[in-house]
């Protein structure tokens, strides 16, 4: 566990929080760079330290989720013939749908977050995925979405 919690650590090296968590801001910028496991990761850390029970936990989890799906969509990018990764597009969907149920509780923003930004972004993809009847991949690189972190409140 220590050897993972150093990997972690290492993500958020030269992130400037914000004046929030250091791994909520790491999350923004890994997402950002199109580092979608590693944007996983790092929030991932701070929804299991504070409980999957505590108050904003479903937000956290729902912007685990997001990054997971975009994990499925960059690997298939990649590799669209690989015997696994050519089947991503399913589960990036269903993600997309867990990411949107667990920030709906959350109202139109949260965490300084405007939803409806995540709401369209995760709609857009599944639609594009399931015209596509999961054999088109929406996303490509350096044309992926990007994330703000907002600014906390003085």
């Amino acid at each position: 566990m220590a050897k993972k919690a150093s990997r972690i650590s290492e993500l958020w090296d030269g992130v400037d929080p914000q004046g929030r968590d250091v791994r909520y801001a790491a999350y923004f910028h890994h997402f950002n760079r199109e580092d979608y496991y590693e944007a996983h990761d790092v929030l991932e850390s701070l929804w299991l330290e504070e409980g999957r029970k505590a108050r904003g936990a479903g937000f956290y989890q729902g912007l685990i989720q997001l990054a997971g799906a975009f994990v499925h969509l960059r690997k298939h990018f990649e590799h669209p013939g690989h015997r696994v990764h050519r089947q991503r597009l399913a589960p990036a969907y269903r993600l997309l749908d867990l990411a949107e149920k667990n920030l709906a509780g959350y109202g139109k923003e949260w965490e300084g977050v405007r939803l409806e930004g995540i709401f369209k972004l995760a709609k857009e993809m599944k639609t594009a995925l399931s015209s596509g009847e999961f054999q088109s991949n929406p996303w490509s690189p350096r044309h992926g979405p990007k994330l703000e972190l907002p600014k906390r409140p003085n």
